[in-house]
């Protein structure tokens, strides 16, 4: 039967306990009986159950003609073994408990290693099993109980208060509020209505919605997330090649300076060869560097782990070294710094009156704009009149006929005639300065009053962008929109540069002409971001972008907030400089170890023992796995 690791670790610090007693009587000059013998068959079980694995893999590195980090686990479990068998054998004094705590200690290393993976991938688990395992879904006009892996896309589904919406899909009827925590890490619940995407395993709060699936399996938001968590805590970041260089030269230098401390003790120094032997293997032992080999992988999988619960999902750990070295951010600007569809900014004049005759005549209208006043008079409860005799006019507006009177919402054109108030046509001036799109709205013989619409930056659009203009990084917005327009935006979030009027397939020359400075990243939402995503060192997708667009960035923000950006950034730096420490942590033990294990300052008293140094090696290994935990600590920008 195969031991998995933890099996191995237990058995083998059981069987070590009797050294471990023998050890603690040895300064009472107290022996047990058959001490030497009960060492040696302790030891032989650990060594066949804790060791062997560490000799497999290092024979098995030599066959290819290399070197890992088992090599050097083997090499001192084998002398230490091999010199008590002799010992035994010849009457001399036997450090059996050196080979026995030496593997023990190594496994304590790799057990808290395997756990915090373990604990990575039932963090993932959980976040699979809240999925719902059934939904109502409409059968023959009646909703019928349904297993989740049996409903296709485009089936529709009803969601009671308190129950989890079971996939992705757009709500058909019904109002409600949904947590959405557990995706976006939002903490407020989300208002739905018909028409707004819902997310599969979010609750739905007090209203009853109806749903129609859009996507299913291995498409839906919840698996895409778990897949490329998954993916980049698995991923390989560039300093990982150097851990790895590292790694290859250094278990040779370690034998030859394995080899020279028992030269040096025995020809120089007139040591036994047994003490000579005992430096040599405690140069060996805490020369490993088990810890080294945690400290990206652990910080990697801890600091994308604690991203993903923000609604921030880094796919690549390229992108962590990338972007501690970033001299801009790229951005798009419809539905990236803005809302990405027009709504109603300003209204002059009575503003209930106003909205109240443009909404009554905009409902019966299909055009853009005029859905953003409808939507305005609903945020507003507005309540609509009946307008009869309605009639676009084209290139110019709508009107009808409002409780008897001509009622219209338009341009200056199909106000011809009127008389325009001059406060408001001053007002008029400003807005359309400001790169807003104006309507007049007018009642009988009089223009009553204003509305301004554009498609405005998300509310914490500035927040975020200032926030990065304070790191010292240039931001910069890209857009095809004009440049008046472009630059009244990038005016209220401030953006330090504006660039506008490109084409789409311009986007990406952009991105490396920026890149000429520096590296640079890119944020962006939709299908013509995608070239752009890809150019850029760092690409930056909207979770409420096109699939393409996800696909193309490193980086996705689940929650559609440019606040995102900030904490992505943030938590990527963190999580490398967490690895530079490690690193730094891992070479450190080595550097101070070492020499002390070679006996270099024996005469101050300072001396290491085999076992102890394998203890110091499995508490640098530990010490690099906490400094990774700690990660899940680390203060982040809201």
């Amino acid at each position: 039967m195969k031991l998995n690791l933890q099996r191995r670790f237990w058995i083998s610090l059981i069987f070590t306990i009797p050294l471990l007693i023998q050890m603690l009587l040895m300064p009472f000059h107290i022996m047990m009986p058959g001490h030497v013998w009960i060492a040696f068959v302790t030891t032989t079980i650990v060594m066949i159950v804790g060791a062997w694995p560490y000799w497999v893999s290092a024979w098995a590195a030599f066959g290819r003609h290399n070197a890992n980090m088992n090599t050097l686990v083997a090499i001192g479990t084998v002398i230490a073994y091999g010199y008590s068998i002799f010992a035994m054998a010849t009457g001399r004094d036997v450090y059996f408990e050196s080979a026995a705590f030496i593997t023990v200690f190594v496994l304590l290393g790799d057990v808290m290693e395997e756990r915090m993976h373990q604990r990575a991938s039932n963090a993932l688990k959980k976040l699979l099993d809240l999925q719902a395992k059934e939904a109502w879904v409409l059968v023959d006009g009646r909703y019928v109980a349904t297993p989740v892996d049996r409903i296709k896309a485009g089936a529709i589904v009803r969601v009671k208060p308190g129950e989890r919406i079971p996939l992705d899909g757009v709500v058909t009827s019904g109002e409600s509020a949904v947590d959405e925590s557990m995706i976006t890490g939002e903490s407020m619940p989300v208002n739905k209505q018909v028409g707004d995407e819902v997310v599969g395993s979010t609750i739905n709060g007090d209203g009853t919605l109806t749903v129609r699936i859009t996507k299913v399996g291995q498409e839906t938001m919840l698996a895409q997330i778990v897949e490329m968590v998954k993916k980049a805590q698995t991923s390989h970041a560039p300093i990982q090649d150097l851990t790895d260089r590292i790694s290859q030269f250094f278990v040779p230098a370690v034998l030859i300076l394995a080899i020279i401390t028992f030269a040096v003790w025995t020809v120089f120094l007139n040591a036994s060869m047994v003490q000579a032997m005992l430096y040599a293997v405690a140069v060996i032992v805490i020369a490993c560097p088990c810890a080294l080999g945690l400290a990206t992988p652990t910080a990697l999988m801890v600091g994308t782990g604690r991203a993903a619960k923000m609604g921030i999902l880094i796919k690549d750990g390229q992108a962590l070294e990338v972007i501690d070295d970033l001299k801009a951010i790229i951005f798009d600007k419809t539905g990236t710094i803005t809302v990405g569809k027009p709504v109603v900014t300003d209204i002059v004049g009575d503003q209930q009156q106003v909205l109240q005759v443009a909404a009554s005549l905009e409902d019966q209208s299909e055009h853009p704009l005029a859905s953003a006043v409808v939507q305005r008079a609903k945020e507003d409860n507005v309540d609509l009149l009946t307008a009869t005799n309605f009639a676009a006019v084209r290139g110019q507006g709508v009107r009808g006929q409002i409780d008897g009177q001509t009622a219209f919402v338009g341009s200056e054109r199909l106000a011809s005639g009127m008389r325009i108030p001059a406060e408001l046509a001053h007002q008029g001036a400003e807005l359309q300065a400001a790169a807003k799109t104006v309507v007049l709205v007018g009642l009988g013989d009089q223009v009553i009053g204003l509305i301004a619409i554009q498609d405005s930056p998300k509310p914490t659009s500035a927040q975020a962008i200032n926030e990065l203009n304070k790191w010292g990084l240039k931001t910069v917005m890209l857009t095809g929109d004009n440049q008046a327009v472009a630059e009244a935006i990038g005016k209220q979030v401030g953006i330090q540069k504006v660039i506008a009027g490109v084409l789409p397939n311009e986007k990406a020359d952009y991105v490396a002409a920026e890149q000429q400075a520096g590296k640079v990243a890119f944020v962006g939402d939709g299908i013509n971001d995608a070239p752009a995503l890809t150019m850029a060192d760092v690409g930056i997708a909207m979770g409420s972008g096109t699939d393409i667009a996800i696909e193309s960035g490193e980086i996705v923000l689940v929650q559609n907030d440019l606040r995102g950006v900030v904490q992505a950034l943030e938590m990527s730096r963190k999580t490398f400089q967490r690895i530079k420490l490690n690193l730094f942590w891992s070479l450190i033990y080595n550097v101070i170890g070492i020499p002390i294990a070679a006996g270099v300052f024996v005469g101050l008293g300072i001396a290491l023992s085999p076992e102890f140094a394998a203890l110091a090696m499995a508490f640098s290994s530990v010490s690099v796995v906490t400094s990774s935990l700690m990660l899940n600590r680390t203060k982040i920008s809201a």
